[in-house]
């Protein structure tokens, strides 16, 4: 039998074990609000029986280990989550700075809108209201001509130009703050590699030691998930409680160590993408690295094409058609537009300098005739073979239309993803999150049991007392 000895020892570690359980609730307590906090769990076994001529006797409790409360499962698919939720992310902030750069309210909403024939809505204040400008000064300069009528033309058509000009020059600056984004992406990418390799290193040496890793397993996890907004990631157990980490079939991260990093270089079409440190192009497949990618090359690619293949239509188209005509003095040889594109499209300065030399007449020696000026404000409603076959106005509202169908989708799956990585955080909430009830009613468990324990070591202690007092009386 245990004795009085054997039983003030139960009630001794009964008192530990119990201590143990009060300072576990108060570790969940203090991080109820610490984000990416699992919570933990005293186990508490009994002691080995001790065997007596009566039978086992048991010899009371030992805390046996803390226990971290986690999901492996939904670990891993908050992991994938946070992958398609960064990829999204990504995709809707590209396209809003595109939207921006169009300078088109695509809503209906900020200034007076018109609907093109492809049903899109169109600001005045926009290309599309540049356009049906220029036409109609062209058309009112073949019905009124007069200078001021040639300088409304000119003056129409340095708006458009100079509209041209700004929308090349915010797309492009939205492909810039694109490779500056994955930039940004690609050093954080490798910073949470170092955190992730130096962790795994930190348990080792903790569990290794006998010591408690849950924190670490906390902050390791968090990395993970960071790291998987970013970019889509592959993990797999390694020795000691390591974890491997693997992006675009890439091997970055083994045990203890960083084996490569990532680093961006320049494509083909001149803006960046990602490969490892030691030179291996990777084919990401989600994260918001992609989500950027994706969008600058894809949506945002071609609204350029098209803004740029409009601009080049048009000079081509309006150019043919002055050329062929002279102005008001008979003279020849100066074209309405110059430039290639949107980025470079421009009133001829000869004109600006001196609207009469507007070439609208189809005769040198035909006073006051403007034919050339009717054809050219035809334009608006002409089908043009190089953009489709749809007019300017169309073929600019299809591009809009665009954008405006790839940014509502994008938007559509910001929402779908948020609601998804919610539901999961709540999934994940109930097992590995605080309960404040929960612990609280733990936390007086366990004072109870301590208080009974204090109070069997106080009763065995009295006994003594007695057993003592008998043996001298």
């Amino acid at each position: 039998m245990l004795g009085l000895f054997g039983t003030l020892d139960l009630a001794r570690r009964s008192l530990q074990t119990q201590m143990t359980g009060v300072e576990v609730t108060g570790q969940n307590l203090a991080n109820v609000n610490t984000a990416g906090y699992s919570r933990q769990r005293v186990n508490i076994s009994s002691s080995p029986d001790l065997l007596t001529t009566a039978g086992p006797e048991g010899t009371g409790a030992n805390a046996t280990g803390i226990q971290q409360i986690v999901s492996d499962l939904l670990n891993s698919q908050i992991q994938s989550q946070a992958s398609a939720s960064g990829y999204a992310n990504a995709q809707q902030t590209t396209l809003q700075t595109a939207q921006n750069g169009l300078d088109e309210f695509l809503n209906g909403s900020g200034a007076t809108t018109s609907t093109s024939a492809t049903g899109a809505s169109t600001s005045d204040s926009g290309l599309s209201g540049q356009l049906t400008a220029l036409f109609n000064a062209f058309s009112s300069l073949a019905t009124s001509p007069s200078p001021s009528s040639q300088q409304a033309v000119v003056g129409a058509a340095k708006n458009l130009a100079t509209t041209f000009n700004n929308i090349s020059n915010q797309l492009t600056a939205a492909g810039a703050d694109a490779d500056k984004s994955l930039s940004n992406d690609v050093a954080s990418a490798n910073k949470l590699l170092s955190q992730v390799a130096d962790l795994n290193s930190e348990i080792a040496q903790a569990q290794g030691g006998g010591g408690n890793a849950n924190d670490l397993l906390d902050q390791r996890e968090q990395d993970l998930e960071n790291l998987s907004q970013l970019t889509s990631i592959t993990t797999s157990t390694g020795t000691n409680g390591s974890v491997n980490v693997s992006i675009g079939g890439q091997t970055l991260v083994s045990g203890y160590n960083v084996s490569d990093t990532l680093q961006t270089y320049a494509g083909s079409n001149g803006h960046l993408l990602v490969q490892t440190g030691t030179g291996v192009n990777l084919s990401l497949t989600g994260g918001s690295m992609q989500g950027t990618i994706d969008a600058r090359d894809g949506t945002l690619a071609t609204m350029q094409g098209n803004i740029d293949s409009l601009a080049s239509n048009l000079i081509t188209a309006v150019n043919t058609i002055q050329n062929s005509g002279y102005n008001s003095t008979g003279g020849t040889g100066n074209s309405f537009f110059t430039g290639t594109n949107s980025a470079t499209i421009g009133v001829n300065a000869a004109l600006t300098n001196n609207p009469a030399l507007i070439q609208v007449s189809g005769s040198a020696t035909t006073g006051g005739d403007t034919s050339l000026a009717l054809q050219i404000s035809q334009l608006a409603t002409s089908t043009q073979a190089g953009l489709s076959g749809q007019t300017f106005g169309d073929y600019y509202g299809a591009t809009v239309t665009g954008l405006g169908s790839a940014l509502s989708d994008a938007n559509t799956q910001v929402a779908n993803q948020t609601a998804v990585t919610n539901m999961l955080a709540t999934q994940r909430g109930s097992v590995s999150g605080v309960n404040t009830d929960e612990e609280m009613t733990n936390l007086m468990t366990f004072q109870r049991a301590y208080e009974a324990s204090a109070q069997l070591i106080t009763t065995i202690n009295t006994m003594m007392g007695d057993t003592l007092a008998m043996k001298t009386s």
